[in-house]
């Protein structure tokens, strides 16, 4: 089959889905009004507070919420084959990770831009609230392992692709010094030297992987693993004007403009599918994702389909800086339908890939060869990208030669395989890098108002030793579980932990419109948190008494507690949950209404 049907028709889907769905909430269960004044507007200190373009808005809110998680799910879950991750990806984003976003960021813009986690404080209970505040910093952490170890994987004994990362740091300072202290608020400038320079780099890669310079850029995973903790732990201390900023804007031109010409490429190459729509592997025994397709498909694609993590954008900056509620619509909704073509685009990617050539980059090569499989094509891209790429799992290397492999099929780039390869690379890094200098400064956050209950001080963001030691356990979290976990281990941890959180918003969402005296459109969030939950701890038992359990090691114990303790959290939310909907069923009073509407 060729991948023209399939893109053809997710293009149609998600507009049908943006057009008329996500029109009638807005209409009809969410009651968005542009003669309301919105936190941004209200509370205007050119700060945290700031209304701002809807276009310029939405181009922040997908740079935050669009990680490495809709490229390298989809490129994992492809060992059962592209049809069930296909139909998953399309169906949760529009019934249920772009209403999870849409729905959060409305409750947030009538609560003054409160976080999650205070909104389920004074929509449920404290306890809910000190819940939620839990399942946040653990799934940042977990989540930053996660994307961490693709990056190590992709990168280890990878001169050129190192090095064209490493540039990407240089090139955000400059940007940030030029954009704020040389020619401030000069964005356009400084955008294209940044995209430019990063441009260069990937070519220049070439040049210094032959060089006397190699041995410094070819580093071992643990070499990696840390240059990434150094890399974190320096981008949450810093002002974010310095280094976040710059990079965000890097991400966002590049992530945009490559997803487009992606989306493009297929439409011009139609690519073969080479992948079966659904393999063997589909009742269990695969290589990468242990266990069977049901759950485990729900649970390996997280981002792209539904994202628990972005009910923290959702809650965060993006309230804050939305002009008018009408806006919610097309950055809340039509940002995650965005991600979900990602994550439809880094799907076809990996399904042109050969079988053979799919198992020989995502698994080990002592276990590879007891697949009975043989490569087809992947001698040829390595001599052509010029360095071993089998045996790297993680999904990051496999993604990068099904884009490049499309791009390369483009009239007159057939011989530029190899820097399609690189390109790809530091695509799918950026990506990676910006939810780990992100994601470590939430965490950081989180971490200080812990500690800020221990000691006040501890708890002020300002005061230098305070925001080094949070930092300091943030990083040393997520550095752990990469040195000492796997692609096997880790992937199914983000994923459990990322829809769990999910849920979560969604209880959360769910009561805010119980609260607003529309209990009769309750089924808009609950019907997705139906199925995220169910799909979810079914995956986190399974997980947790199949393959943390029986390791019968410390590492085994402490994931299968981790997992443990979210699947009590989401319990306890969702029994609050239930209370409230039989009260409201019943006619009696749902809870606190903080304010009118959701």
């Amino acid at each position: 089959m060729s991948a023209l049907p399939l893109m053809l028709f997710a293009l149609a889907a998600l507009a049908v889905a943006y057009r008329y769905y996500s029109a009638w909430i807005a209409a009809k269960v969410l009651v968005l009004d542009d003669a309301r004044t919105t936190p941004a507007v209200r509370y205007d200190d050119g700060r945290d507070y700031h209304p701002t373009h809807k276009w310029v808005l939405f181009g922040h809110h997908f740079a935050a919420i669009t990680g490495a998680g809709p490229l390298i799910g989809p490129v994992l879950a492809m060992q059962f084959g592209y049809l069930p991750g296909y139909l998953w990806i399309l169906v949760g984003v529009c019934l249920g990770g772009a209403v999870h976003d849409l729905v959060i960021l409305a409750a947030s813009i009538r609560r003054d831009g409160k976080s999650l986690a205070e909104i389920a404080r004074s929509e449920l209970s404290p306890v809910s609230g000190a819940i939620t505040s839990f399942a946040i910093l653990f799934i940042v952490v977990i989540a930053l392992a996660g994307l961490g170890l693709a990056v190590v994987n992709a990168l280890f004994e990878s001169a050129w692709g190192t090095f064209t990362i490493a540039m990407s740091i240089p090139l955000a300072f400059a940007m940030g010094i030029y954009m704020y202290r040389i020619r401030v608020g000069d964005v356009r400038t400084a955008s294209i030297a940044g995209v430019l320079g990063l441009l260069g780099a990937v070519v220049l890669g070439e040049k210094v992987a032959a060089s006397s310079l190699a041995p410094w850029f070819s580093l071992s995973k643990d070499g990696i693993t840390y240059a990434i903790a150094a890399y974190g732990f320096v981008a949450s201390v810093l002002p974010v004007w310095l280094l976040l900023c710059p990079r965000d804007y890097l991400s966002s031109y590049m992530k945009l403009g490559t997803i487009a010409a992606l989306v493009v490429g297929v439409l011009v190459v139609n690519p073969e599918l080479h992948a079966p729509a659904v393999s063997e592997f589909a009742a269990g025994g695969g290589p990468i994702v242990p266990g069977k397709l049901f759950p485990f498909v729900f649970i390996t694609i997280a981002c792209g389909a539904i994202s628990g993590f972005h009910s923290l954008v959702a809650s965060g900056t993006t309230p804050k800086m939305i002009k008018a509620e009408s806006h919610a619509r097309p950055i809340a909704y039509g940002s995650m339908l965005l991600e979900g073509l990602v994550g439809i685009t880094a799907l076809i990617a990996a399904a042109c890939l050969h079988p053979g050539d799919y198992y020989a980059i995502n698994v080990a090569t002592e276990n590879f060869t007891k697949m009975g499989l043989s490569m087809v094509n992947l001698p040829t891209f390595e001599t052509e990208i010029g360095e071993a790429i089998a045996g790297r799992p993680g999904g990051a290397v496999s993604l990068a030669v099904g884009m490049a492999q499309i791009f390369a099929g483009l009239p007159g780039m057939s011989s530029l395989l190899g820097y399609w390869y690189h390109f790809a690379i530091m695509f799918e890094a950026l990506f990676i890098l910006t939810t780990i200098d992100t994601g470590t400064r939430v965490a950081r956050f989180l971490v200080q108002e812990f500690l800020g209950r221990a000691h006040p001080k501890l708890g002020q963001v300002d005061w230098m030793p305070g925001t080094v030691l949070a930092t300091g356990l943030v990083v040393a979290g997520w550095s752990y579980f990469i040195l000492t976990g796997n692609i096997s281990t880790i992937w199914p941890m983000f994923g459990i932990a990322n829809q769990l959180l999910a849920a979560v918003a969604l209880c959360v969402g769910t009561t805010v419109i119980v609260n607003s005296g529309r209990a009769r459109y309750a089924w808009v969030t609950l019907l997705p948190f139906a199925f995220v939950a169910t799909t979810t701890l079914t995956a986190g038992w399974q997980a947790a008494t199949r393959k943390f359990l029986p390791m019968a090691s410390f590492q085994g114990y402490l994931n299968a507690g981790l997992i443990f303790l979210m699947m009590v959290a989401v319990a306890v939310v969702s029994g609050e949950t239930a209370i409230r909907l039989f009260r409201a069923t019943l006619g009696r009073t749902a809870g606190p209404r903080p304010a009118p509407g959701p």
